[in-house]
């Protein structure tokens, strides 16, 4: 017998019980399509986590005063100081993209009928660019903006909204700060939402840190942010900014220098635990199937049984009998993956049609794992079915009821 013959009476054989043979490939259909949804949903959850850290800075570094056994007055000493980051562009130059710092001040202003405290930030031209801000509408603060002290600020876009009605209606509105009139000359966003966990609040005004720098009785960055070049410099550079905080202050003052390594790291290491953890439990349908499969190829085996002693009164051999069985039960292993493969790869596309701008990959090693353990499944819990059904004597076949 030929592979062809035995696939040829395997599909006859599978056709003559149409209800038991989609039943069975019914949990082959789930398991399968099961596994695939599960890689692709941990897929696009670590993506997700991933591109928001990201999105924040993982080539990020952000510092901060912290403590250290000294008076006010020192206090005042041991900040950071808008020095301190020239200090680390200079020295850093061939290894950062830019350094920033941030001093933060708060005024009163009417918004919406009610006076409220809204965040003053300053900041200079390379703020944008280091915390992967959004100009929405207008421009950011230039190099020209910082060195001449111009009064002007950015809002971000809740805030022009809720005080011009739109962000561009904002542009060119004079706002006053601190009693001082300043011009609007953008909007801007974070490019990913940091839930607050930022110096940026929803409603936040950003001027030109050397204009802000009048209105603070002590001059204060916190923090200082760096944006390395390379993510594998990205623990020298901490190192390095660290020791120049150090040596430009007074010792014993503790500067804490963090960057967004470990936590990069922690959420990579989270997402795929859950996805072994997940692809394990979708195995588990999987191995359930495959025992639904051996069992309904005993069954079929008992009764087939004279058929099986007749087709070896004519001569067919063990291994023919062997190769029929072990067919039908791939056969109907195969089928019930393919159709798996197509409901698990066709949700994610369907996803993807009918919502544009939510990208959910598909994993192509997950449909090939899929598929392998498919044929797998087939061959490993049909092949009892098909032992038996060889060994089987061909004249108490024949006599059976």
């Amino acid at each position: 017998m030929f592979l062809g013959e035995a696939f040829d009476f395997s599909v006859k054989a599978l056709r003559a019980n149409p209800a038991r043979s989609l039943l069975t490939g019914l949990g082959m259909v789930i398991g399968t399509a099961s596994v695939i949804l599960v890689v692709t949903i941990s897929l696009t959850s670590r993506d997700y986590i991933l591109e928001q850290i990201q999105g924040v800075g993982s080539n990020m570094i952000f510092a901060y005063y912290e403590a250290g056994n000294q008076t006010a007055t020192q206090a005042d000493a041991d900040f950071i100081k808008t020095s301190d980051v020239d200090a680390v562009r200079a020295l850093l130059a061939d290894r950062i993209v830019a350094a920033t710092g941030i001093m933060t001040n708060y005024d009163r202003m009417l918004i919406a009928g009610k006076e409220r405290d809204v965040a003053v930030i300053g900041s200079d031209q390379d703020y944008q660019a280091v915390r992967n801000l959004v100009v929405s509408s207008g421009r950011f603060l230039d190099s020209s903006d910082i060195s001449l002290r111009q009064k002007v600020a950015l809002l971000t876009d809740r805030l022009a909204e809720r005080l011009y009605g739109t962000r561009s209606g904002a542009l060119g509105e004079i706002i006053k700060v601190h009693g001082l009139q300043f011009t609007v000359i953008g909007t801007f966003r974070e490019r990913v939402e940091s839930f607050g966990q930022t110096e940026l609040a929803r409603e936040t005004i950003l001027i030109p840190i050397t204009v802000l720098r009048y209105f603070a009785a002590v001059e204060r960055i916190d923090p200082m942010y760096v944006q390395v070049r390379s993510p594998a410099e990205v623990e020298s550079v901490t190192r390095a900014v660290r020791q120049i905080l150090e040596s430009r202050h007074r010792a014993g003052a503790i500067y804490r220098v963090e960057n967004l390594t470990g936590i990069l790291n922690a959420a990579k290491n989270i997402a795929l635990i859950l996805s072994l953890v997940l692809v394990l439990v979708s195995a588990i349908a999987l191995i359930i199937s495959g025992i639904g499969i051996m069992n309904i190829m005993l069954v079929t085996v008992t009764e087939r049984t004279r058929e099986i002693g007749l087709r070896m009164a004519v001569g067919a051999s063990r291994q023919e009998i062997l190769l029929q069985f072990l067919t039908e039960a791939v056969l109907v292993s195969l089928s019930g993956g393919a159709i798996g493969i197509l409901v698990g790869v066709s949700i994610p596309l369907s996803v993807r049609f009918f919502v544009g701008n939510v990208n959910i990959p598909i994993s192509s090693l997950a449909i090939f794992i899929a598929f392998a353990v498919s044929v797998a499944v087939g061959l490993i819990f049909g092949m009892l079915p098909a032992s038996r059904a060889s060994r089987l004597n061909p004249t108490e076949a024949l006599r059976y009821e």
